[in-house]
């Protein structure tokens, strides 16, 4: 299937120099955003902490809640809406207690402002800090891990440059969708890391057809430029890269949208993800090649 009838001519490498600005531009926005919130807004599961979640049978007003947990010395605890204002979610920084006692003791605390009939503890859910610190370490890990493998193997596959675009090319999707997540001051939970690792495979499947392409014509390109035969190369792939991002991104909206608020922020990062890992398999990768020719022309030279 083509959404286009011939070959196009888009000129993707006239624009290599616009698009780097941009991702610069995009990339330390995030950063900055990052630092003003003090870093990543880790959830419960590396932050370590109790998470309650209640049902209120009428939309509850949050200073209220705020007011009856300063009775029980949890005033300063993180108050949120959860997918509607009857659910909220209670966030606690200390891990102390069993879990039922820690829900029952909260719930209590609300019943001078609510009847106790009109709240309904649904979910408690405890990390102490050492568990939150090592789940903090092997999710870097595993996306460590990733990197290196993918480094093995498109070494072996195409050539060193071919790898190392590939790595900036996930290196900026990853670092783009980690400020799109603090811009909309998202947790970062193990869900999240999940979703990193997906958006990694996604772009590194949308990467390698494009370099496919690439030593495909390298090989016929006669007098053509290595800019010339990316060019084309991008432009014969053109139609299938519309096609699956497109076709994923439609599931992706569906599910951030009518999903439900338990698998919205991984829906967020995918989101985000599949947009930014189609831009970087053409303006971050492919630019790459050319700015690595030329420098070993320089250097020749």
């Amino acid at each position: 299937m083509e959404i286009f009838k011939r070959v196009t001519e888009f000129d993707f490498m006239g624009k290599k120099t616009m698009a780097t600005w941009l991702s610069c531009a995009i990339i330390l926005i995030g950063i900055i955003s990052i630092m003003m919130h003090g870093g990543l807004k880790y959830g419960i599961d590396f932050a370590g902490g109790t998470l309650v979640q209640l049902k209120f049978e009428n939309p509850p007003v949050i200073e209220d809640i705020r007011d009856g947990l300063r009775t029980i010395e949890l005033g300063d605890s993180t108050i949120q809406e959860f997918g509607s204002k009857n659910h909220i979610l209670v966030r606690v920084e200390r891990s102390e207690g069993k879990l039922e006692e820690i829900g029952t003791k909260i719930k209590n605390s609300l019943t001078e402002k609510y009847k106790a009939g009109s709240i309904l503890v649904e979910r408690v859910e405890m990390v102490g800090p050492k568990v939150g610190k090592d789940l903090r370490e092997k999710a870097i890990l595993s996306i460590v891990y990733a990197i290196i493998g993918i480094v093995i193997y498109i070494s072996w596959r195409f050539e060193f440059q071919y790898a190392v675009a590939a790595i900036i090319a996930l290196i900026h999707d990853v670092m783009v969708t980690m400020g799109a997540f603090s811009l909309a001051d998202k947790e970062f939970t193990l869900v999240i890391v999940a979703a990193f690792l997906a958006i990694i495979g996604y772009s590194l499947n949308d990467t390698i057809v494009v370099f496919d392409r690439i030593r495909e014509n390298m090989r016929r390109k006669g007098k053509n430029s290595l800019r010339d035969t990316i060019n084309t190369s991008i432009n014969q792939t053109l139609s299938r890269t519309i096609l699956t991002s497109g076709t994923t991104l439609l599931v992706v909206v569906a599910l951030f949208f009518l999903g439900g608020e338990i698998i919205h922020d991984f829906s967020f990062a995918l989101m985000v993800g599949v947009l930014v890992g189609t831009y970087s398999s053409i303006f971050i990768a492919s630019v790459f090649l050319v700015y690595w020719e030329n420098r070993s022309t320089k250097k020749r030279i």
